[in-house]
């Protein structure tokens, strides 16, 4: 990790809502000193409630508790009726499609859409509170009507990412026995229409749960059309009324389910709550992306993701912001797309993965310079640790120096940041995730003894207290939520919530997130982190992007696979040269325990459309085994035959 420290932008700090460390240190102390007292006051002042709750914690049943217990609110409520006294006018969503079609939603226009879809899965559809109902969409303004209008009517949606097969689909239909699907015909992708209604017919049969499907029409490709299943929003939408009166529900009823991967089993629904997780979405769009009245924020995640759920759609709304849907690939038709959404809109607040930071980098280093990006005051990263080489041209290049970098360290577990520098407040350290939010008591465990770690000794990151927006279940699933969160590390003799990942403490008490326990190569009896070795790698000068997984070796009983893409594309003119370049950074950062055994110099990784790695495919390639996995999915599966090749070759 690099030691500079970069300090807050003096002007931003002083007028952010935490302008300091002595502000978050107090905030952090009130938590530590009175609990209960700190999450009933915000929860007081957050969020409008119908009746009050007479309860702020409830662990008699731990690790199921209760938040807010006895209160009642709408999460749909929050997030639109009540801003429309003083925002009515005022942008709620705007919307760029892939093509370059704009629309602006303003809030008084989203209560009446989100009414009009709520009446409409009521009266044709039959839906009621406590049904589920599976939404299969696009990144298009009408899958956010349908997440409010769920939550308007009390029903439990899951979103499954579009990108998903219909085998993963038919899965999380019939785990969750969702009565509706609500898809569209398909969208735009780099101009070109591609289609999900035909995913939605493969993965419907007769045994499933779903009685309806309704179909947005959005690129008006032919469909086939089942009768008596499914029916057309854009006829149907056309005389519903636009009032509807938000459901009463209680602070503990489910919002949603969002099913974590299925490829190791069974898809996992983890399920959020109402009341605590819209106070802590709200709470984190304030605290750490700092926006404000006459902000437009950006978040480039898809729906399908707790990215999406959480700063896309709850948070921003809940504490009357504008927030940007973006339906389209952000290096399309140039890397200089997303700069020129942040000059068109005058984003504030750009927030996306280092992916697709190093994938803009590697594109358009240059493009950034091209387009005024002065109305930036904050730059966003989910999803992994962001590495040194990307984070200095996120900092220089795109912020011009003079934007925090808000590296947020979270999960879809825990609904909202957990771990993230405060914009006016956190020194920052490139590729750090820094300090647990205000309320968050986070720790990292020797999980041998419960103890917290010593400074650069690597541990288990845990959540050592309840905190209102965690996980409250495994849908339909008890045993499998103890299992899987608070089966792994105790403190003081009692389980705690384990998030999975590793992490060390620096001098300064700061985090860092090593990567997954389960990601690590066991190499003569030593375990490495894959995403440490991946750090040291990506210091090359010509490397764009690295995936390490482990090989079995004779002597080691690991050794290490690396496979990298070059940020030249012309590749490398002496392979041998290059390896022993790169191993002699591994040696100088890691040491000679981490040098790999193997190196494959890619044209690219497969990755999933929101942009994760597939290392599971990489280690049946790097293991020679057959690859089992549906890759249909990927962004181009035309590269894993490509690895293979090389591998083999």
């Amino acid at each position: 990790m690099s030691k500079q420290i970069f300090q807050p932008n003096a002007a931003f700090a002083a007028d952010a809502r935490i302008k300091n460390m002595d502000e978050y240190n107090a905030l952090q102390n009130k938590a530590i000193e009175d609990y209960e007292g700190f999450w009933g006051d915000y929860a007081k002042e957050k969020l409008d409630w119908i009746e009050p709750f007479t309860n702020v914690l409830d662990e008699s049943e731990a690790p199921f508790v209760k938040w807010f217990d006895g209160g009642k609110l709408n999460v749909s409520a929050q997030c639109i009726d009540r801003h429309l006294d003083a925002r009515k006018n005022k942008a709620a969503i705007i919307f760029e499609g892939d093509r370059g079609d704009k629309q602006v939603i303003t809030y008084l226009e989203l209560y009446h859409e989100v009414n009009k879809f709520a009446n409409l899965l009521k009266e044709d559809f039959g839906v009621q509170k406590g049904d589920r109902v599976v939404i299969y969409m696009p990144m298009i303004p009408e899958a956010a009507y349908a997440m409010l209008a769920c939550a308007r009517i009390g029903a439990i949606h899951s979103i499954v990412f579009g990108g998903f097969s219909s085998e993963a689909l038919k899965d999380r239909i019939e785990d969750a026995a969702a009565k509706v699907v609500i898809t569209a015909d398909g969208a735009f992708r780099k101009e070109k229409p591609y289609m999900l209604k035909p995913v939605v017919d493969a993965a419907i049969d007769a045994s499933s749960p779903v009685e309806k499907v309704l179909v947005v029409e959005r690129n008006n490709e032919e469909v086939t059309w089942v009768e008596g299943r499914d029916y057309s929003y854009n006829e149907l939408i056309k005389d519903k009324s636009t009032e509807c009166e938000a459901e009463i529900m209680e602070s503990e009823d489910p919002l949603f389910l969002l099913y974590t991967s299925g490829s190791t089993g069974k898809p996992k629904g983890v399920q959020h709550n109402s009341a605590g997780y819209i106070l802590w979405a709200q709470m984190t769009m304030e605290w750490v992306f700092d926006v404000k009245e006459n902000d437009t924020y950006w978040c480039t995640a898809d729906i399908g993701w707790i990215t999406g759920h959480t700063y896309i759609v709850y948070g921003p709304l809940a504490m009357g912001a504008t927030t940007v849907m973006f339906e389209g690939v952000i290096t399309y038709p140039d890397a200089g797309r997303p700069w020129k959404m942040v000059q068109d809109h005058r984003i504030n607040q750009f927030y996306t993965a280092p992916t697709a930071i190093r994938v803009l980098h590697k594109m358009g280093e240059d493009e950034p310079a091209k387009y005024d990006l002065s109305s930036l005051k904050v730059l966003g990263t989910v999803g992994e640790p962001i590495d040194p080489p990307a984070w200095k041209w996120y900092y220089e290049e795109v912020g011009s120096s003079q934007c925090a970098i808000v590296d947020t360290y979270w999960q879809t577990e825990t609904g909202g940041h957990i771990v993230s520098p405060l914009p006016g407040a956190t020194p920052i350290k490139p590729a750090c995730a820094t300090l647990p939010l205000p309320g968050i008591i986070a720790e990292i465990l020797d999980p041998a003894t419960g103890e917290k770690t010593e400074v650069d000794e690597t541990g288990y990151m845990c959540i050592t207290r309840p905190w209102p927006s965690q996980i409250r279940g495994v849908w339909g699933d008890k045993e499998r939520y103890v299992k899987s969160y608070y089966g792994d590390v105790q403190k003081d003799g009692k389980a705690v919530y384990f998030t999975g990942d590793g992490a060390r403490y620096d001098e300064d008490g700061y985090i860092t997130i090593t990567g997954r326990t389960d990601d690590v190569i066991n190499v003569s009896g030593h375990r490495m982190g894959t995403a440490e070795v991946e750090a040291a790698i990506k210091k090359h000068a010509n490397v764009a992007e690295v995936a390490v997984v482990g090989k079995p070796h004779e002597l080691k009983g690991e050794g290490i696979f690396a496979y990298i893409v070059l940020k030249s594309d012309e590749g490398v003119a002496d392979e041998v040269a290059e390896m022993r370049a790169i191993n002699t950074i591994i040696k100088q950062e890691i040491g000679n325990i981490a040098v790999c055994d193997d190196m494959v110099f890619a044209p690219g990784l497969p990755k999933t459309r929101s942009g994760k790695i597939m290392r599971r495919i990489l280690r049946a390639i790097a293991k020679g085994e057959a690859i089992t996995q549906d890759i249909s999915t990927l962004e181009d599966p035309s590269i894993v035959a490509k690895i293979e090749a090389m591998v083999k070759g």
